[in-house]
């Protein structure tokens, strides 16, 4: 016999867009049944006092970093990631993030330890690595003559180096056979790997056209980590679903983002990630520390003009660069730069789950949607302390979170 499970007393934001309003949710079977007033079940989930919401995005993390600092990194084990990563996905799910994309670290392994129950985490989505040229983002060589990758190749997770299309064709599938749900390339230089310039495009055209060719042959999207104006158009140009960071936004770039459809997911963490780690005593590259600075301002600028002409938003943090936990402090950010909280709240929601291609199941508290439900205490369009206001997280109609505790996986 199933029981139908009903949240009342609460303010209903269903993640469509609709204004948040007083209301139930009707659960049954895992799935959503009911949405409206006056609805009944077999049993009461008290929200008075509280927004229910959809389960919550993150479409950029990286649960196998806990943090950027190289010493650290080099003075870790190298299967203790492994059980820093199960403790980073705990906490992202008890901040009621119920699916995430991590973009590069996680391989088949993580990924099947949560989807199998092993691991109590968000759904998740992996690209296991990043796809890069020669002395670009993802290549960590340093002029003394050692690599200090931040997420060194193992038999799950192929390195991504790659240049010429016929070894970008190779990678990708490489990446396919170990499980990738998703590509990600960099198309320009990063803030992080110090020999390189963000500004600078990364790949040339006919690499990328093979890249996306071959993955939408395999069903998969495409995200770029992309920085630059110029890596930014390649990316667009060539058919990537997402564009990620997006510091050196020009006009042209936000035109053909707008005309697109290509998403941007602004992750206006990142940088002062970075500046927190470094004012925390974290050993990086002087350098590394330079483009952390140079770059903060411009990224916000930036993001506050793709949003005004509306260019396609979606929450990512790049945690793991900086703590997990704090995902959710991305929000105000993005209420910073000019976003209304609807559009955050929808960015968080809907609107992600249309980039990772699941809206059918997930993103909106519709009828048929699986039952991934937030109850947050307070107002929504409150964006402070977030992280200390969710009261409890449902996933599938199972309770697996309350007061930031995340409940054991059945044995």
């Amino acid at each position: 016999m199933t029981t139908r499970r009903v949240f009342t007393g609460g303010t209903v934001l269903d993640g469509t867009g609709a204004p948040a309003a007083p209301g139930d949710v009707a659960v049954e079977d895992g799935r959503v049944v009911a949405v409206g007033t006056g609805l009944d079940g077999d049993e009461v989930v008290d929200c008075t006092g509280a927004t229910v919401l959809p389960g919550l995005f993150d479409c950029h993390v990286h649960v196998l970093m806990s943090g950027v600092d190289t010493l650290r990194q080099l003075q870790t084990p190298y299967s203790q990631v492994y059980f820093e990563a199960a403790r980073n996905l705990r906490r992202t799910l008890a901040l009621g993030i119920t699916s995430v994309r991590d973009a590069a670290g996680a391989d088949l392994g993580v990924a099947e330890a949560v989807r199998s129950g092993l691991v109590r985490g968000p759904r998740m989505q992996i690209s296991l690595t990043m796809i890069s040229q020669t002395g670009g983002h993802a290549d960590d060589w340093h002029v003394c003559g050692a690599e200090t990758p931040l997420l060194p190749p193992t038999p799950g997770r192929p390195s991504g180096i790659c240049d010429g299309p016929d070894e970008v064709r190779r990678t990708v599938r490489t990446l396919v056979r170990a499980g990738a749900d998703v590509l990600k390339v960099a198309t320009s230089g990063g803030v992080l790997s110090p020999r390189d310039d963000p500004r600078h495009a990364h790949f040339r055209p006919a690499e990328l056209e093979v890249l996306v060719e071959e993955a939408t042959a395999a069903g998969l999207a495409v995200m770029a980590h992309a920085q630059g104006a110029d890596g930014i158009k390649n990316a667009v140009r060539a058919g990537i679903r997402s564009i990620e960071h997006g510091i050196f936004l020009d006009d042209e770039a936000i035109e053909l983002m707008v005309e697109h459809g290509t998403w941007l997911v602004p992750t206006l963490s990142a940088p002062r990630a970075v500046l927190a780690a470094v004012a925390a005593g974290a050993a990086l590259p002087q350098a590394v520390v330079d483009k952390a600075v140079a770059v903060q301002a411009q990224h916000d600028e930036s993001v506050s003009r793709a949003h005004a002409a509306g260019v396609r938003i979606a929450m990512g943090t790049d945690s793991g660069v900086g703590p997990h936990g704090e995902n959710l402090g991305e929000l105000q950010l993005m209420r910073d730069r000019g976003m209304s909280v609807a559009d955050v709240w929808h960015a968080t929601t809907l609107s992600a789950a249309r980039l990772l291609r699941v809206e059918d199941e997930l993103g909106s508290l519709e009828p048929g949607k699986r039952a991934d439900v937030v109850v947050l205490d307070g107002d929504a369009a409150d964006l402070s302390g977030l992280a200390g206001r969710v009261r409890e997280v449902w996933l599938d109609g199972e309770r697996v979170a309350a007061g930031g505790r995340v409940a054991d996986p059945a044995a």
